[in-house]
């Protein structure tokens, strides 16, 4: 059913989404989050990858050249990340959001929450397109 209603709405993502990059291959950070629906808000556990600016997200771990991400976010446009366990009233969550749009997530422990976002954070700031390089150094050395 759920593959029916992501073919009917278009939510796959495009090749093109994520075209270059090899997030079979050393992601910068992956786990498994637990991730609210964009459409029909159930949660539901996926296995995320974070590699060149991209927050791919899978069914299961097992990521291979040949396997089709669930969903793409572009974090180079999005503002930001940060804790929602007030929003939520759920332990461990954090909220990604952009101009258009938030997207909330539960991580297993306050520790992987923090770890993702810290390493989200990084990536907003290393793929965003207004930030220079300087700027770049002074967040990471900030944040470490």
């Amino acid at each position: 059913m759920e593959n029916l209603w992501r073919a009917a709405t278009g939510q796959d993502p495009s090749p093109e989404d994520y075209s270059g990059v090899e997030f079979w291959s050393n992601p910068e950070r992956s786990g498994w989050l637990t991730k609210q629906g964009e459409y029909i808000k159930t949660w539901r556990r996926r296995w995320f990858v974070l590699k060149q600016g991209k927050l791919l997200w899978f069914k299961d771990s097992h990521v291979t050249r040949s396997s089709s991400p669930r969903g793409v976010v572009p974090v180079g446009t999005c503002l930001t990340v940060k804790g929602a366990e007030d929003v939520l009233h759920k332990p461990c969550a954090f909220e990604l959001s952009s101009n258009q749009d938030t997207m909330y997530f539960i991580a297993d422990s306050e520790k992987e929450k923090e770890e993702w976002i810290n390493s989200i954070g990084r990536s907003i700031v290393q793929h965003s397109r207004s930030v220079t390089d300087s700027e770049v150094v002074d967040y990471v050395s900030q944040r470490s």
